[in-house]
């Protein structure tokens, strides 16, 4: 007897297969994760760095927070999308 979990994951697979990716795909999303993981650890190691310096200023410190996190969800949304450009090439 299957499980309600196995059930909904044969239905998922007949309405929406899982696409099969090439090994070139595969390198390419690696690649895309290691870069955009650089660019928001040198981001964060920047305006943690920032944030540091400025001591007793909380309301500067504040706004460097929220940037921190704009700027990676900013890049986490670019990483997604290229991820996803990506994915679809197999299916052009």
């Amino acid at each position: 007897m299957k499980s309600a979990y196995e059930l909904a994951m044969e239905r998922l697979n007949k309405t929406a297969p899982t696409a099969k990716l090439t090994t070139a795909q595969k390198k390419s999303l690696a690649e895309l994760d290691s870069v955009y993981a650089a660019k928001i650890a040198g981001r964060e190691i920047a305006l943690k760095a920032e944030i540091a310096r400025l001591g007793g200023d909380s309301e500067k410190q504040d706004a460097l927070r929220d940037q921190l996190v704009t700027e990676r969800k900013q890049l986490q949304a670019e990483l997604d999308a290229k991820k996803e450009r990506v994915r679809q090439a197999s299916g052009a």
